[in-house]
């Protein structure tokens, strides 16, 4: 009883903190470039920036307008900075 207890609160804490969807055996991760156009319908998830204060791999993941959906990494800067 007490498994099956951790197991519904692990499912509920994974969806109460957006984690991101897992890639789908058919979606590539896509690496952004500054040229590259994009064609973004609707961000469904977009990953979480540690508290650090360096550049970091990001990924967001979207549907276009023909309603494909795409994973695009790229580099942002962390939470961690102050600015004191």
């Amino acid at each position: 009883m007490k498994a099956l207890l951790l197991v519904v609160l692990s499912s509920l804490c994974a969806a109460a903190s957006g984690a991101e969807p897992l890639p789908s055996d058919d979606v590539q991760v896509e690496q952004y470039s500054y040229s590259q156009a994009l064609d973004i319908a609707r961000v469904i998830s977009i990953s979480q920036l540690p508290e650090v204060c360096e550049v970091v791999p990001a990924r967001m993941t979207y549907e276009d307008s023909n309603g494909r959906r795409h994973i695009l990494e790229y580099r942002a800067m962390g939470n961690g900075c102050s600015n004191g």
